[in-house]
């Protein structure tokens, strides 16, 4: 390697190992939280300080060496390689989701103004949208592959009505859906959505309105394509599946193959794409201590808590958006090439997805398993009011949440490196281009991490 190359490759992983021991002294006694409904999801679960530096500088450590001496194209072809695959009853498979979808929709509105209001954990509604649905199918989306498509009871419903035929204005692009993903988690973290299940279903009965009116005028192909945040999210999720839909096939993959594709079209669609890693985090970053300091902080100053958390969510996604847009027009000048900034933030923001990923299994997948028995009680009877148990997870599930996150990083670092030796036709000019966009991809892992072994507090000021 040239020493110009070495040198920069120096800096940068001096700049990573500086991250990593950062990360160590913030961790000190370490947690992982996995999400709260309640107080019946909080327990916190240790996880050994030294196996945090570890696992973080053996992903720091992974990244470098695959960007650097993983150069054969044939081999990194071969691993993003989809085979088709024939599935028998398809169309009819996909038109039973249809129908479960629209009855779960229901059952959900129902339940949730008709079942028990407390304790709220006793509602089906809330154990079906938070654990089921938000935890449980999410996760099922970059997991198994998304089946959103054909579960979507709002496009079930529009496929069946009139249609205005208005057409979607295209310059406004996926900007709606970022606004509206961003509004959507804002809703989550400050309103008692989780405790209140009329409050619950009202919600979800108003945004089944503004859904159903905004496909019947605009269509549904369009609607649900550009600028409904929640189509976008799971589609945007099944690109990390191993199964997934090419040119109308079913195709299997190994995860994470489907992010070299090139599936981002727009700065706004980029947007999009750090909005979803960004709220990932968001979500878990307001129930650290660290995060209660800063609030009282700056209420303590005198902001307004009614602003605190908008301003919060919208600087925080700022921010995270700059790091990458400076990370692509940095890679530019890295591989002196005579790619945009633009094409590059494009074709490499489909790796951040996996960063997102698993720092949602992180998150959430003890949170779906300590919720589960809940969800089948209330399911089964939903009109009762129960007391339904939690299963208490072990402390070594923390390393879980840790693999989660660490995971991500691995599947979105060869993602970027099979991503830059498509883009580029010199080995040299692949390798150097990825050298930013790994600095920023160990900056979101790191944050991540750093949330993920925080003990959880409750949110202040909401």
């Amino acid at each position: 390697m040239p020493s110009g190359s070495r040198r920069r490759v120096d800096r940068l992983t001096v700049a990573s190992v500086a991250a990593a021991l950062a990360l160590v002294a913030l961790t000190r006694p370490v947690f992982a939280h996995g999400g709260s409904l309640g107080q019946a999801a909080r327990d916190s679960i240790s996880v050994p300080t030294w196996l945090v530096l570890l696992t973080g500088g053996a992903a720091v450590g992974a990244s470098f060496l695959l960007a650097s001496f993983a150069t054969d194209r044939a081999f990194v072809a071969s691993l993003h390689e989809a085979r088709p695959v024939s599935v028998p009853g398809r169309d009819a498979g996909a038109t039973l989701l249809g129908v479960v979808g629209v009855a779960g929709l229901a059952f959900v509105l129902a339940v949730g103004f008709a079942g028990p209001q407390r304790p709220a954990i006793s509602n089906a509604a809330v154990t079906v949208v938070w654990a089921g649905w938000w935890a449980g199918f999410a996760m099922s989306t970059y997991l198994a592959g998304n089946a959103w498509p054909a579960l979507n009871p709002w496009r079930t419903l529009t496929e069946l009505l009139p249609r205005v035929g208005r057409r979607y204005d295209w310059r406004l692009g996926a900007w709606p859906s970022v606004a509206g993903l961003l509004a959507l988690i804002w809703l989550e973290v400050v309103s008692p959505l989780a405790d209140r299940p009329r409050l619950l279903a009202t919600t979800v009965l108003a945004y089944s309105v503004v859904t159903v009116a905004g496909a019947v005028v605009y269509g549904p192909s369009q609607w649900f394509e550009q600028a409904d945040p929640v189509a976008r999210v799971f589609r945007y999720y099944g690109a990390v599946a191993p199964v997934g839909v090419v040119d109308g096939r079913l195709v299997v993959r190994l995860p994470g193959a489907g992010l070299t594709d090139d599936v981002v079209d727009g700065f706004d669609e980029v947007a999009f794409v750090v909005a979803l890693l960004w709220v990932t985090t968001f979500d878990g970053l307001v129930t650290t201590p660290a995060w209660r300091g800063l609030a009282d902080w700056f209420v303590g100053r005198g902001l307004p808590p009614v602003v605190l958390y908008p301003l919060a969510l919208a600087a925080g996604f700022a921010f995270f958006l700059a790091v990458y847009v400076a990370a692509a027009r940095r890679a530019r000048r890295t591989a002196e090439s005579y790619v945009t900034a633009l094409t590059l933030a494009r074709r490499f923001a489909p790796s951040l997805l996996a960063i997102a990923a698993g720092y949602h299994v992180a998150h959430f997948l003890g949170y779906f398993l300590t919720l589960s028995p809940a969800l089948v009680a209330t399911v089964t009877a939903p009109l009762s009011t129960l007391s339904p148990s939690v299963i208490v997870l072990p402390e070594w599930f923390g390393l879980v949440a840790i693999a989660g996150v660490l995971g991500g990083h691995v599947v979105a670092i060869a993602a970027a490196h099979a991503t830059a030796f498509d883009l580029f036709p010199g080995r040299l000019q692949a390798i150097r281009s990825q050298y930013p966009f790994i600095v920023a991809m160990i900056f979101y892992t790191v944050v991540s991490l750093w949330v993920v072994t925080r003990p959880e507090v409750t949110p202040p000021y909401i």
